[in-house]
């Protein structure tokens, strides 16, 4: 029996889509059982962490090596050293040379 394209609903957007019959080949290649969920630009989204995680919250903070105010994508935590780009990158060279 010849796969046909099939018309799937997006679980997110609710859009359809189109499971092709060679899509649908690959899935039963890899052994896939069950179809896909979403579209393509709603699995890009996902995987990409896009538009739909939400902005990146970011947070001020004061270098611990070089005294400067910065911004990290984390919240900073008392007890443990936060540094600025310059000081993360040149304390991260020192760190693979000492691998060496």
């Amino acid at each position: 029996m010849a796969l046909q394209d099939k018309i799937l609903v997006c679980v997110d957007c609710g859009k359809e889509f189109a499971f092709t019959a060679g899509e649908q080949e690959f899935f039963a290649q890899k052994g896939f059982t069950n179809e896909p969920k979403r579209c393509k630009s709603c699995k890009a989204m996902r995987k990409g962490g896009g538009v739909s995680a939400g902005p990146r919250e970011i947070f001020e903070a004061v270098c611990s090596q070089c005294g400067q105010r910065t911004t990290v994508p984390f919240r900073p935590m008392p007890d443990r050293p936060v540094y600025c780009k310059p000081c993360y990158q040149a304390r991260r060279a020192g760190a693979v040379h000492e691998l060496s």
